[in-house]
């Protein structure tokens, strides 16, 4: 199976009510299609400094910010393939670079960067360890995500992600374990992503409906309620 692994777009974000993605749902009945997966459960590994430089940079909302992850579509096994992530977000623009490789490969991976890789984009992933050697697996992360893709346009997608969970501890993709909340159970994180501009007719219905843009990271937002969990200890 061929893999989409170089993506550049622009991507808002938005929170919405479970009722709001209701009508959302009505509205691109039409309009748009969903991806092969249907309502699929996706599993992350943020990786990150001891003292967490990278999501407390992230943080700060700087014009550059990057972020390494490990990404599996469903809970893994040793034998799934799973993504290397790099994310890049510069001025509004996301840049995406991954590489698939095997579950049971990834500690193997992430501890042979003494010679180049094979591939641009692995070479990439070489010298963001490299950059920063402390890196490990910090942050487990997951939600349900359901992708949606425009009928005319396949680079339009708005995803809507439910039940979104963090935990700190048994990092592992394997794991069907889940963790603490992100958001509220009635709440839905929805993301539209494109190339170019949002449509008329889905910036209508926003204005329509008044839902607003907002920043919104998952790992920041996980970050944040770990530290008030370190704080009410």
């Amino acid at each position: 199976m061929g893999y989409q692994n170089v993506f550049k777009r622009l991507e808002q974000k938005y929170i919405i009510s479970e009722q709001q993605s209701k009508k959302i749902r009505q509205l691109i009945e039409d309009k748009m299609h969903t991806d092969r997966y249907g309502k699929s459960r996706i599993c992350n590994l943020y990786f990150d400094t001891p003292d967490f430089l990278l999501v407390r940079r992230s943080i700060e909302k700087p014009i550059f910010k990057e972020k390494l992850r490990i990404r599996s579509y469903g809970i893994a096994k040793p034998d799934s393939t799973v993504f290397a992530e790099i994310k890049r977000k510069y001025k509004g623009v996301v840049y995406k670079r991954r590489i698939p490789l095997s579950e049971k490969d990834i500690e193997k991976y992430f501890c042979d960067i003494s010679s180049e890789k094979e591939d641009q984009i692995s070479n990439e992933i070489n010298y963001f360890l490299t950059l920063y050697p402390s890196l490990r697996a910090r942050f487990y992360i997951t939600y349900e995500r359901e992708a949606f893709y425009g009928n005319d346009d396949p680079d339009f997608r708005l995803t809507l992600d439910e039940n979104l969970f963090w935990r700190t501890e048994n990092l592992s993709l394997c794991s069907q374990e889940t963790g603490e909340r992100i958001l509220p159970e009635d709440t839905v994180l929805m993301e539209i992503k494109s190339a170019t501009a949002i449509p008329l007719w889905l910036t209508a219905f926003l204005s329509e409906e008044k839902i607003f843009k907002t920043s919104f990271s998952k790992y920041g937002e996980a970050y944040k309620a770990f530290l008030n969990k370190k704080g009410e200890k």
